[in-house]
């Protein structure tokens, strides 16, 4: 897939290039061969999947598919969505991005990146993966809202020894890399 770089720091992806392929002015974009427009990560993340089956990150059979999607959404909302929040109401470079920026409502979304993480923390005690036997997108998910988590100045605390586990083992693979 060619890749055609925005510069996101210049504000590029409000452009009226970008504007045209998504008014919400949000990256990613995917544009097929026949115009089509795709946009969202897990939108394009399941076009993909659907070209290329394996290996299965969106799960196998019903309950496993199932699983994945219940622990994508759980990664989303509960710990991505207030990673997001509180670095961009929080972090001084994200002033022109987010208007009104409260740092209120930045800060009050830090506690609730701590209660997921213990959730989480409890439910990889006895497995491997967030969503069970196989990694899947959402282990990626977490992965990179764990990552977003030092720029949001939210750390994952000691005691969270099974979430550490986790991470550093996602941030072994290869892929991890990419």
């Amino acid at each position: 897939v060619p890749l055609e770089p925005v510069n996101m720091g210049a504000m590029e992806h409000r452009a009226a290039a970008v504007s045209g392929l998504n008014p919400l002015q949000r990256l990613p974009i995917l544009e097929l061969d026949d115009g089509a427009i795709l946009t969202e990560t897990i939108a394009i993340c399941r076009y993909f999947e659907e070209l290329h089956p394996e290996p299965a990150l969106f799960g196998t059979g019903a309950l496993g598919r199932a699983l994945v999607e219940m622990w994508q959404r759980r990664m989303e909302l509960n710990l991505f969505l207030p990673v997001g929040q509180a670095f961009r109401h929080t972090h001084p470079a994200m002033k022109e991005w987010e208007v009104p920026q409260i740092p209120e409502w930045g800060e009050a979304n830090k506690p609730k990146v701590l209660e997921f993480l213990a959730v989480l923390d409890r439910e990889l005690a006895d497995r491997e993966f967030a969503a069970g036997d196989a990694y899947s997108v959402a282990d990626i998910t977490g992965m990179v809202a764990i990552d977003f988590m030092k720029p949001a100045r939210i750390s994952v605390p000691d005691e969270f020894s099974n979430v550490r586990r986790w991470f550093g083992e996602l941030k072994a693979r290869p892929s991890a890399e990419a």
